[in-house]
């Protein structure tokens, strides 16, 4: 694509990532609750979020699909009043959602294998109506321009006008560190093309780029974003980005995802499916809602808990791990061909 196609493309997004932005007052109301007043804390939602990118890398799936999945999640999560206990519900949900928009359909795994790898506790069903909640709460905008989609654009028209080395500017350190990121509610008040252009001058700096630095210029420019407004989100990432470095840093575990099972259950894994009860209908409430403290009460089982937390055995056993599952997935795609 040539420099002026993507410049065009560039400023087509701009106007657009305003409708696809979470609701600001329902963030701050995030940030502001705590664990013991029965709502979703920004502690709370920051682990889902990290077992959604561990699920991620766990079906192989894009950073689009990430990315998206987060954009849906902090989107309803800022419109609707939920219990902790319902967030497992919400969250793969919007992987869900994510990945039936990004993926190809031979890659995508089942709501059963969803929900069964990611150890939650409702039915399909159950996922299938929070899916339609979702999308009728969020317009059926469930396609979104985000930080992914500039940070894509931005690394293109760097490349397409600089004179240096294109290895120098690498894509893929790049959505690692926007993952990185999204990981802190605290970025999801960040327009997606600020944070994405935080994200590239970080890296243009750390390579000493004169040429790219120009670039980047010329961009910030082209879409009118404000000095201070570069300067305070370019601080926010170089301070996430150093506290991430640290060993002392929560990171998304994905060995987590290795159960130790009997070998009666590793053996039916793939081939039973979990019985649970149907769970009644789910209500709706927003966060600007003055409804009464118990009106989710009943939204969904209770009990969740999040892949972060220690997991349970039914016995000694050998690890299932990971590359099990995928060698299933790819003799199953190859069984439908």
């Amino acid at each position: 694509m040539d420099a002026f196609k993507l410049m065009k493309e560039l400023r087509a997004n701009y106007e657009l990532e305003v409708y696809y932005l979470p609701k600001e007052t329902g963030l701050s109301l995030i940030e502001s609750s705590n664990q013991n007043d029965g709502r979703i804390s920004a502690k709370c939602r920051n682990a889902k979020v990290e077992d959604l990118w561990s699920l991620t890398s766990f079906f192989g799936y894009t950073t689009q699909t990430f990315v998206l999945a987060i954009n849906l999640l902090d989107r309803f999560l800022a419109m609707m009043r939920i219990q902790p206990k319902h967030l497992s519900c919400v969250s793969l949900s919007c992987l869900h959602m994510a990945a039936k928009a990004t993926e190809e359909e031979c890659n995508l795994a089942s709501t059963d294998e969803l929900i069964r790898i990611g150890q939650c506790r409702f039915s399909v069903s159950d996922l299938g109506r929070m899916e339609k909640i979702i999308t009728e709460k969020l317009d059926f905008k469930c396609k979104s321009v985000t930080a992914l989609t500039f940070l894509q654009l931005y690394h293109q028209i760097a490349l397409s006008h600089s004179t240096e080395r294109k290895e120098t500017l690498s894509l893929e350190k790049l959505e690692a560190q926007l993952k990185a990121c999204l990981c802190r509610i605290d970025f999801s008040k960040a327009k997606p093309s600020v944070l994405a252009l935080s994200l590239l001058r970080q890296q243009i700096e750390a390579i000493q780029s004169v040429d790219m630095l120009e670039i980047a210029h010329h961009i910030q420019r082209h879409l009118k974003i404000a000095d201070s407004e570069l300067l305070l989100w370019r601080d926010q990432v170089a301070q996430r980005l150093s506290d991430y470095a640290s060993p002392e840093c929560s990171k998304p575990n994905h060995r987590k995802l290795q159960w130790i099972v009997s070998r009666r259950t590793a053996q039916n894994l793939h081939s039973s499916y979990r019985s649970v009860p149907e769970l009644p209908t789910i209500p709706e409430c927003c966060w600007d809602e003055s409804e009464s403290e118990d009106s989710c009460e009943d939204m969904m089982s209770s009990g969740e808990e999040s892949l972060s937390s220690s997991l349970g055995s039914d016995g000694e056993g050998p690890f299932f791990p990971a590359h099990l599952y995928h060698h299933h997935h790819k003799r199953r795609q190859y069984l439908n061909a």
